[in-house]
């Protein structure tokens, strides 16, 4: 995984000021080896003109949204990319940043990078990154729904236009969205200038990555902790108790699951694949960390919807915490019905293996 070249989506509305951050990034002297692949939708694509880098380092999908028919484009992009550094035809980048557009569920996008193993073998997906109009924003997310979806799935939240938005009004949606999505840090950014380590490796890409890389790639100290087997629901700016989900929320919430006993790759496997066979659209997104019975460190699991990366274990646990730990975010899906779900297969499992035991003593 190592050896795969990181891949940041930069997401957010129409008007969000994604092109100025990209804009802004290229200009950093760590940020001179990125190949940029910008997503147009429309007859005129204007917005790469606006971006002031190399030819060789700019590739442009304009035929559609990376959310629909784009997505073959996108694997073909990618692929050509890669060849081309190989073959010296590009600058030897060491990330790729795509740029969405304001229309594309990101999503999709993910399912690419999970799927495709043309893709998956070069690339990896290292963070999404979603911008959010302060202006604006808050009416965006009471009105629509791919706002909510963009900021639900993201890794990091950059708060754009603060400068001219009124401090109750951009205090307020920070509020709403560390509701939406807890486990993400939250950036203000005025006119693109933003310190690029705030968005650079951000996934774990590395097995012997730090505790508190791990950690911070998880969130789920952005939960209220708990103890024993259980859940752990939003810690609103850290030691706060959580407020009752917004009433402008569009069924979006987040959480954390807990279990103090390992598991057999079995038996989370299946349930697993029950939860996605189920609710599937409605996982935004899963991740975290399963003590799998056997392994010395914990298993990285994470997934978008009805789709899970490859799984991977780390070297060791990154605390003395052991216990499994899965974040959620989810639309539409009740918190008690994943706890009673997940909780029926693994208690059923558990006496299952009892009986053999038994059956075999």
């Amino acid at each position: 995984m190592q050896a795969k070249i990181p891949v940041s989506v930069i997401t957010g509305f129409l008007g969000s000021g994604k092109t100025t951050l990209l804009s802004k990034l290229l200009r950093h002297p760590g940020m001179n080896r990125v190949a940029v692949i910008i997503n147009e939708f429309g007859e005129q694509s204007i917005d790469h003109d606006l971006v002031q880098t190399s030819s060789e380092q700019m590739m442009v999908l304009d035929n559609g949204c990376l959310c629909c028919r784009v997505r073959g484009d996108l694997q073909e992009t990618l692929v050509d990319l890669w060849m081309k550094r190989r073959s010296g035809e590009t600058i030897d980048f060491n990330r790729v940043v795509i740029e969405t557009t304001g229309l594309a569920d990101p999503a999709p996008v993910i399912h690419t990078m999970i799927t495709d193993t043309s893709v998956c073998n070069s690339y990896t997906l290292d963070a999404i990154i979603t911008l959010v109009d302060a202006v604006n924003g808050a009416q965006q997310l009471d009105t629509l729904e791919e706002p909510v979806k963009q900021a639900a799935v993201a890794d990091r939240l950059v708060l754009t236009k603060t400068d001219i938005a009124e401090p109750a009004a951009v205090e307020a949606l920070e509020a709403r969205l560390r509701e939406l999505n807890p486990h993400a840090p939250i950036m203000r950014c005025v006119m693109g200038e933003l310190d690029p380590a705030f968005l650079v490796d951000v996934g774990v890409r590395n097995l012997r990555a730090s505790a508190q890389a791990i950690e911070k790639w998880l969130g789920s100290q952005s939960f209220q902790p708990v103890t024993g087997a259980g859940t752990a629901v939003p810690a609103i700016g850290g030691a706060k108790p959580p407020l009752p989900r917004g009433q402008h929320s569009s069924g979006v919430d987040s959480f954390c699951l807990y279990y103090d006993q390992p598991f057999s790759w079995k038996t989370f496997s299946i349930a697993m694949e029950v939860l996605t066979s189920l609710r599937g659209p409605d996982l935004l997104r899963v991740k975290g960390l399963v003590d799998i019975a056997g392994e010395r460190g914990p298993v990285v699991v994470q997934g978008v919807q009805h789709l899970f990366h490859p799984p991977v274990t780390l070297d060791a646990w990154p605390s003395e915490d052991h216990r499994t730990r899965l974040v959620f975010i989810t639309r539409n899906i009740p918190r008690p019905m994943i706890e009673n779900l997940l909780g029926a297969i693994f208690a059923t499992a558990a006496s299952a293996g009892e009986s053999s035991a038994a059956a075999g003593t």
